[in-house]
């Protein structure tokens, strides 16, 4: 791998991270995730405690960063 390969894997990183933070920022202002991540939510109280168990934030990160590895193993396998 020379380093114009490694530029331009660097430029396209960049941009993907800067795309992922706009969408991030305009989801997040929208409500989506609190909303999603509120309603699969278990919320244990007691008299003086709480234990929130985030049962789908867990599997979705879980699954995007399966497709995250997956896609920087496959690319390095080249």
């Amino acid at each position: 791998m020379d380093l114009q390969q490694v530029g331009r894997f660097v430029i396209i990183i960049g941009v993907s991270v800067v795309i992922l933070g706009v969408v991030l920022i305009v989801l997040g202002s929208s409500g989506f995730f609190t909303n999603l991540f509120s309603a699969g939510t278990i919320r244990i109280e007691g008299s003086n405690i709480t234990c929130l168990i985030p049962i789908v934030a867990s599997i979705l990160l879980s699954i995007i960063l399966t497709v995250i590895l997956n896609i920087v193993i496959r690319f390095l396998n080249k």
